[in-house]
């Protein structure tokens, strides 16, 4: 397909957090590039969001238990013909760098919890529209401080992420390299399938402008695909009832 949309649909909770923060991090960079006020504003609501959700969940230790999968995978692998060995080699260090570092680090929100100014504004980036400047005169001091001053706060508060970013970003290459997509039929609009124990992650690839997306439901095990109507045509329910085809691919 040359034009397509994919859809991802994790089935274990840990790659549903890996997502979830794999998509802030790209919201948070979008607010960082902003020098407008609605951007910057941006900017801190996809912070606070990170840091919430960094607080809920103990994301460290899934992700070294995946890094120590990958390491042992790759030795593995370092074993058979027809290997491009350099690359593995320097995948490999990178794999046990960052695992090491993440054992050493504090914990990811740490820093930023300790930072005073957004200890200051937090707290009311949770109540609608309470980001006036009379709510808070010191966040609108701040957005009005030079330019480099501004990138320089903001480039350090988007660091203290970097590590588990960069952890995060490879166990997902990994992950989404691990099944190639094949083509199949969703009859009347539904699909079922069975998931081997490895299966993690499921990524649906449809044709873009069709006027339909997929829906999944399920768990480890198996889960079922229903294609919904976007704009459900008059009279109908929102649910295909024609045969669709689409790529799917189990991780």
């Amino acid at each position: 397909m040359a034009n397509f949309t994919v859809y991802e649909f994790p089935l274990k909770e840990k790659v549903r957090n890996y997502l979830r923060i794999e998509q802030l991090m790209g919201q948070l960079k979008a607010g960082a590039s902003g020098l407008d006020a609605g951007m910057q504003l941006y900017f801190f609501e996809q912070l606070f969001t990170l840091l919430d959700l960094f607080e809920r969940i103990d994301i460290r230790t899934d992700i070294v238990k995946d890094l120590d999968m990958h390491e042992k995978n790759l030795v593995h692998w370092s074993q058979l013909p027809n290997i491009d060995n350099d690359a593995l080699q320097q995948t490999l260090r990178t794999i046990i760098t960052i695992r090491d570092n993440l054992k050493q680090s504090k914990k990811i929100s740490a820093a930023l919890k300790d930072d005073k100014f957004l200890a200051s504004i937090r707290q009311r980036f949770a109540i609608p529209g309470a980001t006036c400047s009379f709510d808070l005169p010191n966040l609108h001091y701040w957005m009005h401080l030079p330019i480099a001053q501004r990138q320089e706060d903001v480039k350090q508060w988007i660091q203290c992420f970097a590590l588990t970013e960069e952890a995060i970003s490879i166990t997902l290459s990994f992950l989404r390299e691990r099944s190639v997509y094949s083509t199949e039929t969703a009859n009347n609009g539904f699909y079922q399938g069975v998931a081997d124990d490895k299966n993690e992650l499921i990524r649906i690839r449809c044709a873009s402008g069709t006027d339909f997306y997929p829906t999944l439901s399920g768990n480890k095990y198996r889960y079922a695909l229903r294609f919904m109507y976007f704009n459900p045509p008059e009279g109908r329910s929102g649910a295909v009832e024609q045969h669709v085809q689409f790529d799917i691919a189990a991780c």
